[in-house]
């Protein structure tokens, strides 16, 4: 099978890891050396922003722009649609940090993410979104950035253990998980492909791997959309609710982020809600997130394998091959891995800890607007009303299901890993 290089330059993947790399290459080489930023704030708006600094946000938000819509024309969306939405993401974006810094409101931790949600689930569900705009929610793409530049802000050390131990517990998660929902499906009826797809779905990593899961076994289209909708809707009030648990039930950052890291099936879901937690948590979910999303191409590889021999029974199918595994690889994980190497063990050395600490204020800068993007498509893509109306019947029953086990085995995982009996907490 020869290589289809043009992935480089057509697959979003890919794009996050060049745009990612485009900024810590400028910050890195000191070609860019300062972001506007929102100060705290308490009556008067003019000491937040300041009227010299709007230029500077403005050209901020037309840069951000110009990079994303380079991705957005590679791998062949709708660049128009982009370009009139996105104006609007961004402020959206813009309000929410601008909020979450109020002095009072920064006070009880009440952080962007939050704000940058509600105002997407307001805007969605009060006036309803136009095509435009929800083509604008790129929420994939920001999430994929983000974890790029987050990278380099993590020492390489901290990611190899928390990434060691966190694969250890999602895959132990993911074998009961991946059972149980397979199992309650096919005893409701379901069909062999979409019991497979929603069991990798709950276990694995959400969308990406639904739709690995289905191209693997040859789920109809109805199904895989089934599937990645109940994912979808699921997240959100997961993603707001488990803070709020968490802190009930005084859990460490370091096993809220594993739990959440385990247990919620959408990356961008799984880091806004680590954030509303705190920043360490949002590390730890990150990185634990991560190991699972490196199941994806393994668990995909194993089920087509298992659908050609197994289930098709077809000698004339053609045979899955290893490359597949590269292929379903989340790239982005790549480029988080080679940020943090990058940083750690080549520009700490040369430039000194004090040097790069500098830089990280600014990748943070743009880590946090691209995080902001995120949470705002989150809640553009969120609507309540096709959240009681989706999964009526018995596959939203497996569904919930699977869930609730999900959550159970990977709080457990998460206390066994993290929570500093067995072994020392990561961070």
């Amino acid at each position: 099978m020869p290589v289809d290089w043009s992935a480089l330059w057509k697959k979003e993947d890919w794009w996050a890891l060049w745009l990612g790399f485009v900024i810590l290459a400028l910050v890195a080489t000191k070609t860019l050396v300062w972001i506007p930023k929102i100060s705290v704030w308490s009556n008067d708006l003019g000491t937040a922003i300041g009227a010299s600094n709007i230029p500077y946000f403005i050209l901020l938000g037309f840069s951000l722009l110009l990079m994303t819509s380079i991705a957005i024309l590679a791998v062949g969306e709708g660049l128009r649609k982009y370009l009139t939405g996105f104006p609007i993401v961004f402020i959206l974006a813009f309000l929410s940090q601008l909020v979450a810094d109020q002095a009072d409101i920064k006070g009880i931790g009440l952080a962007y993410a939050l704000w940058a949600l509600i105002f997407g689930l307001l805007v969605r569900n009060i006036f309803g979104i136009p095509k435009f705009l929800e083509t604008a929610a790129k929420g994939g793409l920001f999430i994929k950035v983000g974890l790029v530049l987050l990278g380099a802000e993590i020492l390489f050390d901290v990611i190899l253990k928390a990434g060691s131990l966190g694969l250890f517990e999602v895959t132990i998660g993911l074998a009961i998980v991946w059972y149980f929902c397979y199992y309650v499906a096919r005893k409701l009826g379901l069909t062999k492909s979409l019991s497979a797809t929603m069991a990798n779905a709950t276990s694995v990593c959400g969308v990406s791997a639904a739709i690995a899961a289905g191209g693997a076994t040859g789920a109809d289209k109805k199904e895989i959309g089934y599937v990645i909708s109940l994912v979808l809707l699921f997240a959100a009030p997961m993603m707001v609710l488990m803070p709020v648990i968490g802190r009930l039930a005084g859990m460490s950052d370091a096993v809220f982020g594993a739990w959440v890291g385990g247990s919620i099936d959408n990356t961008a879901s799984v880091v806004a809600s680590g954030a509303l937690y705190s920043e360490q948590a949002m590390t730890i979910a990150s990185v634990v997130k991560m190991s699972q999303n490196v199941l994806i191409g393994i668990t995909a590889f194993l089920l087509a394998l298992y659908w050609v021999f197994k289930v098709e029974r077809s000698h004339t199918s053609e045979k899955p091959k290893p490359i597949e595994i590269w292929y379903r690889f989340p790239k982005f994980i790549l480029g988080f891995l080679i940020a943090s190497i990058l940083f750690t063990f080549v520009l700490v050395p040369a430039m000194g800890t004090e040097t790069v600490t500098g830089m990280l204020t600014i990748t943070k800068g743009f880590r946090g607007w691209f995080f902001a993007l995120t949470f705002v498509s989150i809640g553009l893509s969120t609507k309540f009303s096709e959240l009681i109306k989706i999964g009526k019947g018995k596959p939203l029953i497996a569904f919930i299901a699977a869930t609730v086990l999900d959550l159970v085995t990977s709080l457990i995982t998460a206390y066994v890993f993290f929570g500093g009996v067995f072994f020392p907490p990561p961070i």
